[in-house]
């Protein structure tokens, strides 16, 4: 594609690639994000190319979106949210979606759908007796507002022509021609967009305040380190819509005067860090990055920097250390990032879900924003719903959706028809969820923070009736002082306590004052941390302390895990009225932890048993039992 040279050219290339957009006769998507991957979508892609070219048809791989290309338009798609179902598969105009496509699916997908125009009835979502064609009927999209996502699974991921086919980098245009600075700064403030990397900062103001800033150079961020376990939203973006939040970038950088940006995305994130690069080579390429973009004096020049996958840099002064070379590792505060920042700059830092909103906030308008979520919280959310769920994936819904309609009406509900248990938000700087009116608690910031809960950058982890809650909060904790960076004694060392504690509870090992114990550290930890991470390190601890305090105590005093879980809490116990004293489970114990003569009932030495259950096994007179 030729350099864009100014507006004009601009819509000129949109009115052309939307032409060829169309005249694509059959459309056939292939998810290929992360999760899709490893279920074989490369391979589904790479035959059904085969198939095309073996039957002569055109299809639109190497060159992407092409005027006058009217057979098939074969892409490779981001992630489109429904991961439980994946690899998927759309067809247009069919309007169908496939199911857990495998690499045998391909010949009869071709065919009959790509040939004829035949359904494939085996492969459509089923829900009970229903079954879904569309995927606008499936009640998981069904009941989905997206628009950071709209894209994501229904374009072509690294082609830039159908990004501006799409209407892509039209805001830009419309800042770049007939706005000021100021203008744009204030459209954010007042859309009331709030940082979706979990802090929920309004985002005009961080923009503001970096405008103010007298230093000439400043600088605009992304953070798409995105560390919290169970959470690929940022990764989601990175590579199914990467323009979107690229076009987001510019615009902040336009807004903030800033000619230079960074790309922060963990190295294990290796399909976003190619897609990204992939879309900043041909951004490059058509003069929408680099110098004099859209024939004006903006100038700006966008790094991918890749990090370690440090936990901590998810926070905002260690991400920059870490981009300038440094050990990521926060910094006290005051100054902030927006005053000295990268380099010691003034910084723009917000993550990718926040950038990818900015493009159509611009286009349609504050007040079209405003119309979605609450008053305070406005627009809406992503959120990686997993655990014990029916559909787990990826999902957006307006800020102030409640977590009954997401289990149950977009989730399809508990797993195995269990009971609701908790849902852990936030990640690990989140808290528990359970009680039965928090399933009718709208989900935004403010409506969290009152009851000590964060939505944090958007990780749903939802439990059933058989998950241990000290268990749930053992792993948080162990996680979360694994990527403690150190600097400061109370996240290093209060964090190492309180999982030794929960260690010892969870071996049946806990004294009586480990919970007063646990819930100093917490104070301590929380008050005390040096960064944002280390403040609420103890929230997983503290939620569930608060709510689940009789399985804490159930765990130290009567020595049993209730949801029966803990496995070193078990016990084997031989019955001696059903006990024959054949010896078959002393002589398979691979710790000589049963005791007894032969013809004489056998003991399990308590002390000995690392709870493998052999012996069990090798019983055949059902002499041995579990006991919780």
């Amino acid at each position: 594609m030729n350099r864009i040279e100014n507006g004009a050219a601009l819509d000129e290339m949109r009115a052309l690639m939307a032409e060829a957009l169309m005249q694509q006769e059959k459309k056939v998507v292939v998810c290929c994000g992360t999760g899709c991957v490893s279920g074989g979508s490369l391979k589904i892609f790479d035959r059904l190319k085969e198939l095309c070219d073996e039957a002569g048809l055109k299809n639109c791989i190497e060159l992407g979106l092409e005027p006058g290309h009217t057979d098939v338009g074969l892409k490779r798609s981001g992630c489109n949210g429904f991961c439980e179902m994946g690899p998927l598969l759309h067809i247009q105009p069919l309007n169908v979606i496939y199911t857990r496509v495998k690499l045998e699916d391909c010949e009869e997908i071709f065919e009959k759908s790509v040939k004829n125009n035949e359904v494939v009835e085996r492969l459509l979502y089923r829900q009970g007796e229903k079954v879904y064609r569309s995927e606008e009927d499936i009640p998981f999209y069904k009941l989905q507002t997206r628009n950071v996502l709209e894209s994501c699974g229904e374009s072509d991921a690294t082609d830039i022509a159908e990004y501006i086919a799409r209407d892509g980098y039209q805001a830009l245009k419309k800042v770049l021609t007939g706005m000021t600075p100021e203008e744009v700064c204030e459209v954010i403030d007042k859309s009331g967009l709030r940082g979706r990397g979990g802090a929920g900062f309004p985002t005009g103001r961080k923009w503001k305040s970096v405008l103010r800033q007298k230093e000439p150079k400043h600088y605009v961020v992304c953070n798409g380190d995105e560390g919290d376990p169970g959470a690929f939203m940022d990764r989601s973006v990175m590579e199914g819509d990467p323009h979107k939040m690229i076009e987001g970038m510019l615009i902040a950088a336009y807004a903030t005067r800033s000619d230079e940006g960074y790309i922060y995305v963990r190295a294990e994130y290796p399909l976003a860090v190619q897609r990204l690069q992939i879309a900043i080579d041909k951004a490059t390429q058509c003069g929408l990055l680099g110098d004099h973009i859209l024939g004006t004096d903006f100038s700006f020049h966008l790094h991918i920097n890749k990090g370690a996958g440090a936990f901590v840099c998810g926070e905002g002064s260690a991400l920059t250390s870490s981009i300038e070379g440094n050990r990521g590792m926060p910094r006290v505060k005051p100054p902030r990032t927006v005053e000295q920042g990268l380099f010691g700059k003034p910084t723009v830092l917000n993550n990718v879900e926040t950038f990818a909103n900015v493009s159509k906030i611009i286009l349609k308008g504050y007040e079209w924003y405003r119309s979605m979520g609450t008053e305070k919280s406005p627009g809406t959310k992503a959120f990686a719903l997993t655990g014990n769920v029916v559909n787990t994936g990826l999902i957006e819904v307006p800020m102030g959706t409640t977590l009954r309609t997401i289990i149950y009406d977009i989730g399809g509900g508990i797993r195995d028809g269990k009971a609701f248990k908790a849902v852990q938000i936030g990640g690990p700087s989140g808290g528990c969820l359970c009680k039965p009116e928090h399933l009718d608690l709208p989900l935004d910031f403010d409506s969290l923070q009152k009851i000590g809960a964060m939505i944090g950058s958007g990780g749903l982890v939802v439990m059933d009736e058989d998950s241990c809650m000290v268990e749930v909060a053992r792993f948080f904790m162990n996680f979360t002082q694994r990527e403690s960076c150190g600097k400061c004694v109370p996240c290093r060392e209060g964090t190492k306590r309180m999982l030794e504690i929960l260690e010892r509870i969870v071996r049946g090992q806990g004294q009586e004052s480990d919970i007063e114990l646990l819930e100093l550290l917490s104070d301590t930890v929380t008050n005390t941390a040096l960064c944002g991470l280390g403040k609420t390190a103890a929230n997983p601890v503290v939620s569930t302390l608060k709510y689940f305090r009789d399985e804490y105590e159930a765990h130290i005093i009567d020595k049993r895990c209730p949801a029966k879980a803990c496995q070193q809490m078990k016990r084997f116990e031989i019955d001696p009225e059903l006990c024959k004293g054949c010896t078959k489970c002393a002589r398979n114990c691979p710790v000589n932890a049963i005791e007894g003569s032969a013809k004489n009932p056998h003991k399990v030495l308590q002390d000995k048993c690392i709870k493998c259950g052999t012996c069990m096994d090798n019983c055949k007179f059902e002499a041995i039992r579990e006991v919780w």
